[in-house]
């Protein structure tokens, strides 16, 4: 794996394709700088060995050049996590690009315009990528959230740098940790699967029953398993059409001997609200009229123990409605049951949006061995594909 380690940047432009789709509020203000402040590693490495920084992107999903997705937006708070006057170019091709990227200094920063202003970006067209590598003279891909897609400035633009294109911090990081779970993990391995569809997670499962040694499977999809197992969920959530499915998947997982854990117990409420009525009922007999919307006492008493034991985790999807209060206890429990398994010694790796922004919401981010930055990215990986970013640095 070729790392920023491989390549002696002083003197050098390092075009650096990272991924700064931040969330924005009415007045253009950043509201979560988390993706900014995970590229500053390599920035700073870069400048320190006196070379100089080109940064691309892309912003939302503008039609066009669309003003309110232009990442002039984010130049003021890049500035100021990098503690550097970072440059703006009104495009990322063409005349303006080319004379802001020949004026560049060493120890200078550059940002490009939004990438996707150009549809070339995600159709991936080679001219355009072309054109964007002639602006450095290193490649360097950050951008985990963006390397599923086989995009001009995250694939293509690779062929343009055959000797010199490297994994920025970030995206070490991220292949790194992944591996921890898929190839050199420390036994036993528990995967916890939470969200609230089977369908959505089913190529996970497939590809991860021959890595991990326990399964504890929560959220709305649990229910799917529960109701084809000929239990009464009541208005719970569930995938009718994915019974055969939840069947099959326990059998592949009896045959591997990996442990399914299911919730025995959950909160059940009269209604999805967060003023609903609300009790504690078995899994398997949830009344008519009341859906299951978290685990209950006795389905995270013997999580915690399945957890504890473990050396490595994979957590991905929540346990319950974290986003409601009376149904958030199980995800946070969760949490702090990880948590405790880190401070032992295992390896936690947290990863796919909903978990991410629970970790963030209850402050348990700092307590993970690590939190994965793209979501549709850590899930390919995790199904076992090759992601078109990172194959594009190997070869």
């Amino acid at each position: 794996m070729k790392t920023l380690n491989d390549i002696n940047f002083k003197n050098k432009q390092a075009l650096i394709r990272v991924d700064f789709n931040v969330p924005l509020d009415e007045h253009f203000n950043v509201t979560d700088d988390t993706r900014i402040e995970a590229a500053k590693p390599t920035i700073d490495k870069i400048l320190a060995e006196g070379g100089s920084v080109i940064l691309m992107s892309h912003l939302g999903r503008p039609k066009g050049a669309e003003g309110k997705y232009s990442l002039r937006h984010i130049v003021k708070k890049t500035s100021e996590i990098l503690g550097v006057e970072v440059k703006f170019a009104e495009d990322c091709i063409g005349d303006k690009a080319k004379s802001a990227a020949d004026a560049l200094q060493p120890g200078e920063v550059l940002m490009l315009e939004n990438l996707r202003f150009h549809k070339e970006e995600e159709a991936g067209d080679t001219a355009f990528a072309k054109e964007l590598a002639s602006l450095g003279d290193v490649y360097v891909n950050d951008a985990f959230g963006t390397a599923h897609r086989a995009h001009a400035s995250t694939t293509i633009i690779a062929q343009f740098f055959p000797n010199d294109k490297c994994f920025g911090a970030l995206l070490a990081k991220e292949i790194e940790s992944l591996n921890k779970v898929l190839k050199d993990s420390e036994k036993p391995v528990t995967a916890v699967l939470g969200g609230s569809k089977v369908s959505s997670k089913i190529t996970v499962i497939e590809n991860i029953l021959d890595k991990v040694d326990h399964m504890i499977i929560g959220g709305g999809m649990t229910f799917t398993f529960i109701k084809a197992m000929g239990g009464k969920i009541g208005n719970s959530i569930c995938e009718d059409d994915k019974q055969a499915l939840a069947l099959e998947i326990l059998e592949k997982a009896k045959a591997k001997n990996v442990q399914v854990h299911l919730p025995v117990d959950v909160v059940a409420a009269d209604a999805f609200s967060k003023d609903a009525n609300t009790k504690i009922t078995d899994v398997r007999e949830i009344p008519d009229g009341w859906q299951g919307l978290d685990a209950g006492p006795k389905s995270l008493e013997n999580f915690r123990k399945v957890i504890l034991e473990s050396k490595t985790i994979l957590w991905n999807g929540p346990l319950g409605v974290f986003e409601m209060e009376p149904f958030a206890k199980g995800t946070i429990e969760l949490g702090n049951y990880i948590d405790e398994a880190t401070q032992k010694g295992a390896f936690s790796l947290v990863g796919g949006g909903d978990s991410v922004a629970a970790v963030k919401q209850f402050g348990l981010e700092p307590k993970m061995s690590y939190v994965s930055t793209g979501g549709g990215a850590m899930l390919e990986m995790l199904e076992g594909k090759t992601l078109p970013g990172i194959a594009a640095i190997q070869d």
